[in-house]
């Protein structure tokens, strides 16, 4: 399907659906329609404990300013697809690198969670980790109700069932709402009408029922709209705040919503900006909309309409898809730098923005604000993710992760690099860590030419007679001056500098600075300076961690965790297995909870970190035959101090015997073609013994052994597995036909052939198209609503089958939770009478190869019984090969 650049859409098209449903024990986040959220309830929903942020929003202050272009008055909110897709979200994060770390907070006042697909479902609260990282940096977190449009799969009884207001004048949907957000702990909802079909009296009803929200709601919790529906209940986009759509914000002296965002067709903005001080509402209520989805900062925007120079902002910015730069990059460093580019504009320092460059950055426009006002302050430069996790220095985890609720308070200046010379360059580095993920980097040639100082943070932190400052740091030279740099309220441009003292190549130092000296001060800015006596041509130093805090804040222990359990366990194959656990809410504030495995020989795993008090551990390899593994779970208080851990263990089935399968790189050959075969059995197989009768070799213990035939005929094999247990023997009865016919190889039969599905997501998505040798520019076949999905395909002619190859999601540029999970093929010479010939359950390739023994047909069948690796109920096939002997 393609894009709509009409109003304001979701990404994800609506064939993208991915409905609920845990694959084994992985709780994920939540999305409704609005008859799933009225049956509701957190004692009904398992995955519920483990998508409610624990971390309170945060207060922040604006204080002084670094760029004399940004102005104070006008707000940002961003509209930012947070995740690929609306579901199958793991709700602590996952077990890759790859994630929307999101750092520029310090430039938005607040965050709409964008989602939601007719597909799908239309509600979506945002992922807990998400809301956890902007509550950190004093951001609030909006979810999304979507009603998209018809032609997107919109159903105006979406609509009505949200409306609908029972007799004593309540709306169950909107108090489903509140108790969602309550629940869940983010700060109210963004509400996107754009179903068309609507009258004057849905309109009415929809004001009522916004007007209900603004009176139920509790304090802080706030309602966006977006400008689509009209007072006559059509869909007419005003692209700016008018008599037609005023009355979804403001009637009278009713308050019907907090803001609204402008659709991106906008000229003048002074119109609205008086409409909405002629209503009594600041005209930084209103967001006027930029579409950055498609080309980030190299859209064109009229800047000057927002923002004239000289004059204040006429209203607040919205922003749509930020997450244009991470969705356009191939790694994390590229998407740094747009991000970066795109936040910052293209100097790369948010102090100075000017130059003749369109696009500024957004620090050109808005002063950065901040939430590092209270101590105990501590970061490690954590962007929440990583492909190591280090606990006070030692390497505890080797393998990738991303869990955003980990995300450490960054820089508020990304970045301030200031040097006499060239000035070394900062960034985050994934290779060293003291705690989490990442350090903060400042490398290059240091010289007293090049000497460096970095302003980090914007803070307004107080400091008393006990407060201290400590800093931990690696390098690789003695040679460095390194020092922290202070800046005080009276005089924030000038700072005062303490010296860390000696280096010590290749170890983690910590140094900590007592900051009596400055007692009734407040610290408004922390910084770091870095010089050298001589040239250091390869200098680089990493900052593990920056703490400032009162000694004897909190002198009590932390408290330890009790009741950890064991709440469910689920297995695979006898050696996998994965487990939620719970343990009881603590009595004292804890930052967060790290769970580790306990090897047989004493050694730990960190299997994760959560500031929750629910934790899911996802597939855990056996070790061997142990019949149980220990887990355990410590806290970590704000200061950095561990509690007494505790210990639960999950119990293993019985060591299970091995389950014999195999396949082949091709089933059909010319005499002395190689046959490559593949032992699929199960991960406990000790011993494997193969039988080829007529192939050379005859017999073989190898894993994947090559076999060659010399004479025409058909062949079976055979394979036993065997371990300490037992033994399994599968046999393929005339599984490998060898003929002089298949000297020339054999072709994709289906290729252009006639097509035909039980349905397709649009017309340029139809069955076709899964036959045309494309998977680039979006072709493919794809069909909505509810399965089981077929796609079918008239060969012309009955012909000799040997293989499919079927292309899923993944093959052609979308997520993997989206590849065809369960499908079965069919083959038939009559298109009447079916036959069974493959059997898939559990794949998660992005293109699956199945060699069958040779069948002859004219027409083949796949059959999706569960579309991709969640539960939804639509297909996406870009390719769909049937191969065989083309005579």
């Amino acid at each position: 399907m393609k894009k709509r650049w009409t109003g304001l859409l979701l990404f994800m098209f609506s064939c993208l659906v991915f409905a609920a449903g845990a694959q084994a024990a992985q709780p994920h986040s939540s999305y409704w329609f609005p008859e799933d959220l009225l049956r509701w309830t957190p004692q009904g929903d398992k995955d519920a404990e483990f998508n409610r942020s624990t971390i309170a929003l945060q207060d922040r202050f604006t204080g002084y300013q670094v760029n004399k272009h940004a102005t104070v008055e006008p707000k940002v909110a961003a509209l930012s697809a947070m995740n690929r897709q609306t579901s199958g979200v793991p709700s602590q994060g996952s077990e890759k690198f790859d994630a929307n770390t999101f750092g520029y907070w310090a430039y938005v006042d607040k965050l709409v969670y964008w989602g939601g697909s007719s597909g799908e479902g239309i509600i979506v609260p945002p992922s807990a980790d998400v809301t956890d990282a902007a509550h950190k940096n004093g951001v609030p977190v909006l979810g999304t109700v979507f009603f998209p449009p018809s032609v997107y799969g919109g159903k105006f009884e979406w609509v009505k069932q949200t409306i609908r207001q029972n007799p004593d004048g309540s709306f169950p949907v909107a108090d489903k709402l509140l108790e969602v957000a309550n629940y869940y702990g983010f700060d109210g909802w963004f509400i996107n009408q754009e179903t068309e079909g609507g009258t004057a009296e849905d309109a009415a009803a929809m004001q009522k029922f916004l007007a209900y929200l603004q009176a139920k709601k509790p304090a802080g919790m706030q309602i966006m709209w977006y400008d689509s529906m009209t007072s006559d209940g059509a869909i007419a986009w005003q692209n700016a705040l008018t008599d037609r759509n005023q009355m979804f914000l403001q009637q009278g002296s009713e308050r019907r919503s907090d803001s609204m965002f402008l659709n991106f067709w906008w000229r003048s903005l002074e119109p609205s900006a008086n409409k909405a001080k002629s209503l009594g509402r600041s005209p930084y209520e209103l967001f006027t909309g930029i579409d950055v989805e498609a080309k980030g900062y190299d859209t064109k925007i009229s800047w000057n309409a927002i923002f004239p120079e000289g004059k204040k902002a006429v209203t607040s910015l919205g922003i749509y898809r930020p997450d244009w730069a991470f969705n356009s990059s191939e790694n994390q460093e590229q998407f740094y730098a747009k991000e970066n580019k795109f936040w910052v504009g293209p100097t790369g320092n948010p102090a100075n923005t000017s130059g003749t460059a369109d696009w500024k950055g957004i620090a050109h426009y808005v002063v950065e604000q901040s939430p590092v006002n209270d101590l105990p302050f501590t970061t490690n430069f954590n962007t929440g993710n990583g492909q190591l996790f280090a606990v006070n220095g030692e390497v505890v985890r080797t393998t990738p992760w991303n869990n955003r609720s980990l995300q450490d308070v960054l820089p508020t200046w990304r970045w301030i690099a200031e040097s006499k010379g060239e000035a070394l360059k900062p960034s985050f580095d994934f290779t060293t860590a003291y705690y989490g993920g990442s350090s903060l980097k400042l490398a290059g040639t240091l010289s007293p030419q090049n000497a460096t100082h970095l302003k980090l943070y914007k803070t307004d932190l107080p400091v008393e007679q006990n407060t201290k400052l400590s800093l931990t740091f690696k390098t690789q030279t003695k040679h460095a001056d390194l020092k922290v740099g202070l800046a005080f309220a009276d005089q924030p441009d000038k700072f005062v500098f303490l010296d860390a003292g000696g280096l010590h190549p290749g170890t983690w130092d910590t140094q900590t600075f007592n900051l009596n000296p400055y007692r009734g001060k407040r610290i408004a800015a922390i910084s770091l300076h870095a010089d050298a006596k001589q040239t250091i041509p390869d200098f680089s130093v990493n900052i593990g961690q920056l703490s400032v805090y009162n000694a004897k804040d909190d002198p009590n222990p932390v408290p330890e965790v009790r009741g950890l359990n064991v709440k469910e366990a689920e297995f695979k194959d006898g050696i996998y297995g994965d487990a939620r656990l719970e343990w009881s809410a603590t009595d004292r504030p804890v930052r967060y909870f790290e769970v580790y495995r306990v090897k047989p020989d004493g050694s730990k795993e960190l299997l994760g970190v959560t500031p929750n008090r629910v934790y899911y551990v996802p597939m855990l390899r056996r070790i061997g035959p142990e019949a149980q593994t220990k887990l355990e779970v410590v806290a970590l208080s704000a200061d950095g101090r561990r509690g007494k851990a505790a210990q639960t263990v999950v119990t293993w089935p019985a060591y299970p015997k091995p389950v014999a399968a195999f396949a082949a790189d091709k089933t059909l050959v010319a005499p002395g073609q190689p046959v490559t075969f593949i032992d699929q059995s199960s991960e406990v197989t000790e011993q494997r013994v193969w039988s080829f009768p007529g192939g050379t070799p005859s017999t073989s213990t190898e894993k994947q052994p090559v076999v060659t035939y010399a004479a025409e005929g058909t062949y079976s094999v055979t394979l036993t597995a065997k371990n300490s247990v037992g033994d399994s023997t599968v046999t393929k009865e005339a599984f490998i036909t060898v003929t002089k016919d298949a000297a020339g190889g054999v072709k994709n039969l289906a290729l252009n052939k006639p097509a035909t599905a039980d349905g397709a997501c649009g017309p340029n998505e139809a069955a076709a198209y899964a036959f045309d040798g494309k998977v680039t520019g979006n072709s493919k076949w794809c069909a909505l609503g509810s399965g089981p999905h077929w796609l079918s395909v008239d060969l012309g002619a009955s012909y000799t089958i040997s293989e499919f190859v079927v292309k899923h999601a993944e093959a052609g540029g979308e997520a993997a939770a989206f590849n065809t999970r369960d499908f079965h093929i069919q083959v038939s010479n009559d298109g009447s009478t079916w036959n069974d010939v493959v059997q898939v359950q559990g794949n998660m390739a992005a293109e699956s190869k199945h060699p069958i023994a040779l069948t002859k047909a004219r027409y083949v069948k796949l059959i999706i019984d569960k579309a991709t690796q969640g539960g939804d109920t639509a297909a996406r096939i870009y390719e769909f090969e049937v191969n065989g002997l083309a005579k």
